[in-house]
């Protein structure tokens, strides 16, 4: 039995003292709250707080495999601004109170090839009412951050289905040329 115990002991102590090769996983840090504070810029349609948190050479995966930049997305998100009022962020249900679930994992340097990298990840619900259609948008949104050694972000990659934010956004141009007949 006491060897048992010594070897459990053993185990036990040898797993919690390389750290060094652990995965971490921390949801209060600073750089989950950077992305809080991102998506209030978000939110509050404020390109130039979003642009102090991103790389010059930001690269967007936006559901493609091509990459795309900062102009591209400051583009999406005027558009989004132009054609939805009250854009939100929910997570769970509404006893959760969370705008979105936030956690940034660290990995740690796989062999020579592949560097310690840090990434955060998002998960949470869109939500905008159409100007022109009055319809409510949801959409399931999943997008993941990876940063640079100079703490910004250097890469993102959002996963979603955005026909129905496009199709609103189609309605748009539509609504301005009516709007300019009358």
């Amino acid at each position: 039995m006491k060897k048992i115990i010594l070897l459990l002991l053993t185990i036990t102590l040898t797993g919690c003292a390389n750290n060094a090769d652990a995965v971490i996983v921390t949801f209060d840090d600073d750089k989950s709250n950077a992305i809080r504070a991102h998506y209030q810029n978000y939110l509050n349609n404020n390109t130039d707080g979003l642009k102090e948190l991103w790389s010059t050479d930001l690269q967007i995966y936006m559901n493609e495999t091509e990459a795309k930049g900062v102009d591209d997305i400051v583009a999406v998100i005027k558009a989004q601004h132009t054609a939805f009022d009250n854009i939100s962020m929910s997570f769970g249900d509404k006893e959760l109170e969370m705008d979105n679930w936030v956690q940034t994992i660290d990995f740690p340097a796989i062999g020579e090839n592949n560097p310690a990298t840090t990434i955060t990840q998002t998960w949470f619900t869109w939500s905008g009412t159409g100007k022109a259609s009055g319809l409510t948008v949801e959409v399931p949104a999943h997008i993941s951050f990876a940063w640079g050694e100079d703490g910004k972000i250097i890469q993102e990659w959002h996963n979603f289905d955005p026909l129905k934010m496009q199709t609103e956004i189609a309605l748009i141009p539509a609504q301005v040329k009516m709007m300019q007949i009358d």
